[in-house]
């Protein structure tokens, strides 16, 4: 099955059962302050887990590309991926585990569907833990559909449960779906759930049923939800019949583009014919699709030192590395970029829209990189004399970490410029450098963690909400031109980030804080409408730049001083907010400015 084909056959499909397609949305996170991406295909829809009214209703479907960044160093296997899509299906209050369970089963079983034989799927549930009860109610569902004996597995919490993302909230147990891959079992205990490779995951639904409080106690919530999802290249390796996602349709024609590049000059390389070139190709192949993907975000960061950025720039330099590996010495990126364009750009025509940043981008940080090369090349060649005298040839891991950490200058070109003079590197205490580099680094970000659910306090509200009369004073003061470019609320702080080509003055900084403040202090309403987005529009409200709406959508008018389209939280009236206070204004990038500032 073809990618594409299978993405629209699972929105056709619940469709058919009564659901709202819904839009995707973008990779940036909006107002979350505890991810650099969105890492999951319920991240945009938290506020709707929690309790608040979609505008499109009790039963949603979508598909959602998203980033995961802890697996980075993992990406050149089979299977890791750092971009991905998601499929998902949600039932706020509406179905429970009896629709989730047998409409899931439907869609995998049935000819007009995917049509996988019902022998060589398995299931796992809640085997109950910490006072919880086992989920038979789900165990009973999947029998009712055939499932019997070892092809069900009751399982633990850490396989079979989901959240809270933090210490307290909702959460609840899981029941998972599984191909049998047709290897032999590890054992006697092997079913479904076993890690030995005998059985693959491919859906899973989650049942959100309590509320776990302060205390530890799990409470029943008296709106139950489900959220559902199946990994979209995951499920096309499966149903093509392939060892490998880089063997699916969407990769074929970027790792053809990464050979022709390879292949430029002597014999050409083609993969599957040396195992630590396939690993680099699969490497550019995955980073030059997820670099593409960020960089034609709506809300797109640009390469950076610091959070999102940083991240992109990781990517972005970790393929061009290995694209030296391939003897790939220049203009990698780009025509990989046109490739990826050209594959996604039905289901993301964002990607066409913002191909000019795109490639302008890559080319760019490519460059900048290639010329990093060759000044840590530099440096090493000063280093070499003195080494050449170290009776042990032996460059210390401190050096090491020198031309890395100072100039970027990888390790593994360390080692090989090394091995190349008769030198080795001391790749111990380098790896003791980096680990240090790392614990600092973290200590700086605790408050960013890999996936979960947004902050919801009292103070990140009334943040939020602030960030409505920010945009407004913004555009009064500025002029029309402004626009939401990004955010990031914390309980400390809020940072808004807006186009504007210049530096705001102080008289305007001081102009906007007051505007701000006097709406503040008359305290307006904020009042939530639901209607059509065009209607929304024709009454002058506000957008953010960039995002896909549905149909329907909620609109917060702040008296009679802003209204926007949102999906909040909101406070009820202005007056709760306290003192606003601009703390810092400054450039983000290019045409963009970020403004820093506290409530008190």
């Amino acid at each position: 099955m073809k990618t594409h084909e299978l993405r629209q056959k699972y929105i056709d499909f619940f469709i058919s059962k009564g659901h709202v397609r819904i839009q995707g949305k973008s990779l940036i996170p909006d107002n979350d302050p505890t991810v650099l991406f969105t890492t999951a295909g319920m991240h945009p829809l938290v506020n709707y887990l929690l309790g608040e009214e979609h505008p499109a209703g009790k039963r949603l479907v979508d598909f959602q590309k998203c980033i995961r960044t802890g697996d980075i160093d993992a990406v050149g296997d089979f299977s890791h991926l750092t971009f991905f899509e998601m499929l998902g299906n949600w039932s706020l209050g509406d179905y429970f585990k009896e629709g989730a369970i047998k409409m899931s089963y439907e869609f995998l079983t049935s000819p007009q569907w995917l049509g996988i034989p019902h022998e060589k799927l398995g299931v796992t549930v809640f085997a109950g833990e910490d006072g919880i009860p086992k989920d038979d109610e789900s165990a009973d569902i999947w029998r009712s559909l055939g499932f019997t004996g070892d092809r069900i597995s009751f399982r633990p919490r850490e396989d079979n449960w989901w959240g809270p993302a933090g210490v307290t909230g909702p959460c609840g147990p899981d029941s998972e779906m599984f191909i049998d891959m047709g290897k032999e079992a590890c054992g006697p205990d092997c079913s479904p759930g076993c890690s030995c490779g005998k059985w693959l995951e491919i859906w899973n639904d989650v049942f959100m049923q309590y509320n776990k409080d302060k205390d530890g106690n799990y409470l029943p919530l008296k709106r139950k939800c489900v959220d559902t999802g199946m990994g979209l290249e995951r499920t096309v390796t499966i149903l093509s019949g392939k060892k490998s996602v880089y063997e699916t349709d969407i990769f074929v024609p970027i790792i053809a583009a990464i050979e022709r590049a390879a292949g430029k000059e002597g014999s050409p390389y083609v993969y599957g014919t040396d195992s630590e070139k396939d690993r680099s190709t699969r490497i550019i192949a995955d980073h030059s699709r997820a670099a593409t993907f960020i960089l034609g975000d709506p809300k797109a960061v640009t390469p950076s030192n610091v959070g999102a950025g940083y991240v992109l720039r990781r990517l972005i330099r970790r393929a061009v590395r290995h694209g030296r590996k391939l003897g790939i010495e220049e203009g990698l990126l780009a025509p990989l970029a046109d490739v990826i364009i050209k594959e996604f750009s039905g289901p993301y025509p964002e990607l066409e829209q913002n191909r000019g940043l795109v490639i302008s981008e890559l080319e760019n940080e490519e460059l900048k990189f290639r010329e990093t090369l060759q000044k840590g090349e530099k440096e090493f060649e000063k280093l070499l004399p003195n080494l050449l005298k170290d009776p042990k040839k032996v460059m210390s891991g401190r050096l090491a970490f020198k031309l890395y950490d100072t100039y970027g200058f990888p390790i593994e070109l360390s080692e090989e410029l090394a091995l190349e003079n008769g030198l080795t590197v001391d790749k111990e205490e380098f790896d003791a450098a980096f680990v240090r580099h790392q614990e600092k680094s973290r200590a700086g970000s605790d408050q960013i963690f890999k996936g979960g659910l947004a902050d919801h306090s009292e103070i990140t509200t009334k943040y939020h909400t602030a960030t409505h009369l920010l945009q407004k004073a913004l555009s009064m003061v500025l002029g029309p031109h402004i626009a939401q470019k990004g955010s990031n609320i914390t309980a400390e702080r809020m940072r808004f980030d807006f186009s504007h080509p210049a530096p705001m003055t102080k008289e305007e900084i001081s102009s906007v804080q007051a505007i701000v403040n006097e709406q503040i202090k008359r305290d307006l309403p904020v009042i939530m409408e639901i209607m059509e987005l065009e209607d929304a529009k024709s009454q002058g409200a506000t957008a953010l730049f960039g995002e896909k709406y549905e149909k329907r959508v909620k609109v917060y008018t702040i008296g009679d001083f802003s209204k926007e389209v949102c999906g909040g939280p909101h406070v009820e009236h202005t007056g709760t907010l306290g003192q606003f206070t601009i703390q810092k204004e400054q450039s983000s990038s290019s045409g963009v400015r970020r403004i820093r500032a506290v409530l008190g």
